[in-house]
């Protein structure tokens, strides 16, 4: 479905499409019965086989290959899932005496209702030789019945009974002797049937006509029954195409009275294309979609069928309004309106404007008039509550509940509304862009329809079937249907993203969300602070394991060592005036805290030289670097005591061919000691340096001078000054051998350029992951996250919403991975990139 609006032409493109609950429903009934016949619409000597058809018929189904229908409907995923249903179970017990007939030609199917309220088959089809085997048939036994000089054979097949009739060279068979008695006098010359007979196409699997009136066993295709079948249409006629995991339809409708038929209150509309899917959430339960080219014009339709006129006087709110829907979310509901021009319709909304709440920059006002939208579109709109809204470009979101409409927000920010979704964009393909009338359903609504529908509780699941539709477009006179039940491919789409979590703190947050490794499970959990100086650890499936006070905002990064050597890892950080170790459970571990008189100006440095957990905890005062072993006492070996000037970044370790070496800087010197605190490298440079961290590349100390020049000092303290041309305002990250640079909106990896708007954005940060780098900054300006390869190319699916800058990584124990980033104030988003 393609996401251009048409504002005045409607391009048909009848397509097969999804049927919802409509196929369903008259699926059980009606493919259940095809598993064991053929059908045909023929002359025979003078009569058509559609004048047998009972009066009574409900859903009459038409194939002109039985054994292809019996063995489409054999392989049909769908049907699987409702065989264990009663009436399944009971039509095709009936039905297999059917599977005796061998029909040369078309085969009619009708299902009746009897006075008793029970379903009654019958089958038409011209008679052939060979057409009623039953020879050597084991469990069958035949009797001749007399009726008016006329002959009728009563058939038992295993205690089933059925009744059989050759009338002007047709045969008819049914569950009903009644029927059959009577086929010999009725002739049902019903224009109307056969005009509608006649729109079906005998190449399909199978035709379905189903009479929507009262003596229908379907009561509706739509949700709680909001809409009857027997007030929506007269005739309804569609072409199945049944495949092993798709079901396709294809037909029209048609009711001959515009008043009491609801279908033609579309009648003199020109639909327009349906958008709603834009803002749907996909994890919603789906929506119904109405449009319009002209509101007056439609209500004055719809007046004609409710005989309620509530529009008492101009409503300027609608005048650019192409397309109205309903929202399904559990139990509660959104309306959305879709304008033409946007300004207008908020200028329309222009004393409705109190803002209650302000999300994602996104201002929720209250609305006035909650039953407006029942009111008017009765019995498209149920819902009566909507005192809130918002405005999403020219979507227009009316609800009472909150939360519904931040997730609505949240998932059009992230583009992981239906539209977005690989499923829909599937089932679309088989629709028109424009239509009348558009539902689009959940497994789980699909199944409340489908036990609607066969008054029992389906038991099956259905959630392979992401999305179910069901389309109207009028035309002159007629509507055409179609509908699509398909089942989705379990794969998911190359790196599409969806928002895991979004969890809310108490208060606004301090700091940025960090992944820490989980010791039991080897999975990651979440580690954040708030600005009250509560520390929180969550799970990755967003529950808060606890919540620590501390004394102040923790500095930098949370490091995790394992104390005690046991496999069970600590948290590890400095706050101003603390260096604290906290176990998994929040617990202070003794002897931490340490206290400091003196603050603490950078983060703490976590130091295992030789990788065999012999800790040393670095901690900066200023000019000063106090080091500590894993008991929180001072490592008398370290002689280094304080710096010329105060030091400008967290101190850092590294290994080049077995030497140790501790690096920082401060504003005019570059300080490269070993583990000892001594000098080990002297730089032979009087360059300034800028705030940027130190980073080992190329096994050189590289960091940048303030005016944006690349700075690498190697072990000998030899150093190269080089201009990459950077901005005053830069930023630099590495790995060994790659280098990303930021200057100004220029974002630099391994010498290839993206160039991002003009923006605020974070420091790159750059990972290292499943034999990949990534690099990510964010905009604090628009609120993006952005995410690019090695090559500096945005991957796919990016920016999404965020806060912050994000920590990257596999939380879990697939191998999609995920990244946290903060969203509202106080809230953190956990997404995923499957």
């Amino acid at each position: 479905m393609k996401i251009t609006r048409t504002d005045t032409k409607l391009t048909l493109k009848i397509t097969r499409f999804v049927k919802i609950n409509a196929s369903m429903r008259f699926f059980c009934f009606s493919l259940l019965i095809l598993i064991l016949f053929s059908c045909s619409n023929e002359e025979t000597n003078h009569t058509k086989l559609i004048h047998f058809v009972p009066e009574n018929t409900s859903i009459l189904l038409k194939t002109s290959n039985l054994e292809s229908l019996q063995s489409s409907i054999l392989n049909n995923d769908f049907l699987k899932h409702l065989s264990k249903t009663d009436v399944y179970k009971h039509v095709d017990g009936q039905l297999k005496n059917l599977s005796l007939l061998k029909p040369s030609s078309s085969v009619l199917i009708c299902f009746s209702g009897n006075d008793a309220d029970s379903l009654q088959y019958s089958a038409i089809t011209k008679y052939s030789k060979g057409l009623f085997v039953r020879d050597s048939l084991k469990n069958y036994v035949e009797e001749t019945l007399k009726y008016n000089n006329k002959t009728i054979i009563k058939s038992t097949l295993n205690k089933n009974t059925f009744y059989s009739a050759i009338i002007d060279s047709t045969f008819f068979t049914s569950s009903s002797k009644q029927l059959v008695e009577s086929a010999f006098s009725y002739s049902n010359n019903n224009p109307e049937l056969e005009k509608i007979n006649k729109t079906t196409n005998d190449d399909n699997t199978v035709s379905v006509i189903l009479k929507c009136d009262d003596s229908n066993t379907i009561t509706s295709f739509f949700p709680n029954n909001q809409l009857p079948l027997k007030t929506f249409t007269n005739y309804l006629a569609v072409d199945v195409d049944i495949s092993q995991d798709v079901t396709l339809f294809n037909g029209i409708t048609q009711a001959n009275d515009s008043v009491k038929s609801f279908i033609n209150v579309f009648k003199n509309i020109i639909p327009q294309e349906n958008q709603i899917q834009q803002v749907t959430p996909a994890d919603s339960d789906g929506f119904l979609s109405f449009t319009f080219n002209n509101f007056k014009n439609f209500h004055s339709n719809l007046i004609k069928f409710t005989q309620v006129d509530t529009l008492k006087t101009e409503i300027p709110l609608f005048d650019n309004v192409i397309e109205v829907g309903e929202l399904y979310d559990s139990e509660n509901r959104a309306i959305v309106l879709n304008s033409l021009d946007a300004m207008s319709t908020e200028d329309a909304l222009i004393s409705e404007q109190n803002v209650l709440e302000t999300y994602r920059q996104v201002e929720i006002y209250s609305f006035s008039k909650p039953g407006l939208f029942i009111s008017l579109f009765s019995p498209l709109i149920t819902c009566n509550t909507a005192d809130k809204y918002c405005i999403l470009d020219n979507f227009f979101v009316f609800a009472d509940d909150m939360e519904l409409l931040q997730n609505i927000i949240s998932n059009y920010q992230n583009k992981t509304t239906l539209s977005e979704q690989p499923y829909f964009t599937d089932i679309a393909e088989q629709l028109s862009d424009a239509s009348s009338l558009l539902m689009v359903l959940s497994p789980s609504v699909l199944k409340d329809i489908l036990s609607n529908n066969l008054n029992e509780d389906v038991s099956a699941s259905f959630d392979n079937y992401k999305i179910s539709a069901l389309q109207f477009v009028y035309d002159t006179d007629f509507a055409h249907v179609n509908g699509v039940i398909k089942k989705t491919k379990v794969k998911a789409a190359l790196n599409s993203i969806s928002e895991e979590l979004n969890i809310k703190l108490d208060s606004d947050l301090l700091n940025n969300p960090q992944f820490v490794t989980n010791h039991i499970t080897k999975q990651k959990e979440i580690v954040v602070q708030d600005i009250k100086n509560n520390l929180y650890l969550i799970s990755n499936t967003g529950r808060i394991l606890w919540k620590k006070q501390l004394d102040g905002p923790v500095l930098g990064t949370i490091e995790q060592i394992d104390l005690y050597k046991n496999g069970k890892l600590q948290l590890a950080f400095a706050t101003p005036h603390k260096l604290y170790v906290v176990d998994r459970n929040g617990h202070d571990v003794s002897p931490f805290p340490g206290n400091f008189n003196d603050v603490i100006t950078q983060p703490l440095s976590v130091f295992d030289y030789d990788r065999n957990k012999n800790y040393r905890l670095l901690v900066t005062q200023g000019k000063n670097l106090l080091m500590y072993d894993k008991n929180l006492k001072p490592v008398n070996g370290f002689v280094f005591k304080s710096a010329n000037n105060t030091i400008l970044n967290q101190p850092q370790h590294f290994k080049i061919s077995g030497k140790d070496y501790i690096v920082f800087k401060t504003q005019n010197n570059m300080y490269i000691l070993d583990r000892t605190g001594r000098t080990r490298v002297t730089p032979k440079t009087s360059s300034a340096f800028s705030n940027e961290t130190i980073y080992l590349y190329n096994n050189k100390f590289t960091t940048t001078s303030p005016e944006g020049n690349l700075i690498t000092i190697d072990t000998k303290g030899n150093t190269v000054s080089q201009n990459l041309n950077l901005s005053s305002q830069h930023h630099i990250e590495t790995s060994s051998k790659s280098l990303v640079t930021l200057s100004d909106n220029k974002l630099t990896i391994k010498g290839n350029t993206y160039e991002l708007d003009y923006g605020i954005y974070t420091a790159p940060k750059l990972f290292y992951l499943q034999d990949k780098i990534y690099v990510t900054v964010t905009d604090l300006q628009t609120q993006k996250v952005y995410l690019f390869d090695s090559n500096a190319k945005l991957l796919p699916n990016f920016p999404v919403y965020g806060n912050s800058a994000i920590t990257l990584d596999n939380i879990d124990t697939d191998r999609d991975l995920e990244f946290v980033t903060k969203g509202d104030a106080d809230s953190i988003i956990l997404y995923q990139i499957n």
